[in-house]
């Protein structure tokens, strides 16, 4: 489990600088260093990445890749942990000794819809459903042009297997497309009538 800056400073209360011990343990490796006020003990094992992700920049739900990775929908293990973000107006990344850390911006309309809160290890993160995942995918690519092109992305560039787009909820999708406001995101209600009705 991470650690904030206070916690940290009140487990070193009792040396007379605790500052100039935390920095000296961040040197030797003793602790963790994330980002700034975020810390981890060297040997904690217990921390779930998808909670962090969420400690590290925010607000944040996890989605695009690790999201489908989290739903057996691709088949890939991902480099890196990928989320949502909003407000922002530009991408971020945190490369951190625990891992890689992505954030993709997305219209704020479309953000609070679609995702669900879950727990690992008792620590909470949110997580976009299978369907927000796939249109945060789609939303990032606006090149798409038509439903053709659509399912080759989704099954080709991005090996999603046709028996997990045919088992997406079709009422959710078609309720979250609109939310982006983009010509790609409405051709995925399109798509799955054409070839997974």
């Amino acid at each position: 489990m991470y650690k904030t800056h206070q916690l940290v400073m009140e487990e070193l209360s009792f040396y007379s600088a605790p500052k100039a011990k935390l920095s000296k343990m961040i040197k030797s490796n003793e602790i963790i260093h994330l980002k700034r006020g975020v810390f981890l003990d060297k040997n904690d094992t217990s921390y779930s990445l998808f909670s962090i992700a969420s400690v590290l920049y925010g607000p944040s739900y996890i989605s695009f890749e690790s999201a489908l990775a989290h739903y057996g929908m691709i088949p890939e293990r991902v480099k890196g942990i990928t989320s949502a973000i909003y407000n922002k107006k530009k991408n971020k990344k945190y490369h951190t000794p625990i891992g890689d850390f992505y954030y993709f911006y997305l219209p704020k309309s479309a953000y609070p819809f679609g995702i669900v809160r879950k727990a690992e290890d008792g620590q909470g993160y949110l997580i976009a459903t299978p369907e927000k995942a796939i249109l945060d995918v789609i939303y990032k690519n606006s090149k798409l042009k038509g439903v053709n092109e659509l399912r080759e992305f989704l099954v080709e560039d991005k090996r999603i297997e046709d028996g997990m787009l045919s088992r997406l909820n079709k009422i959710e999708v078609t309720k979250l497309c609109p939310i982006y406001n983009q010509r790609q995101c409405l051709l995925l209600p399109k798509m799955l009538r054409k070839f997974y009705a």
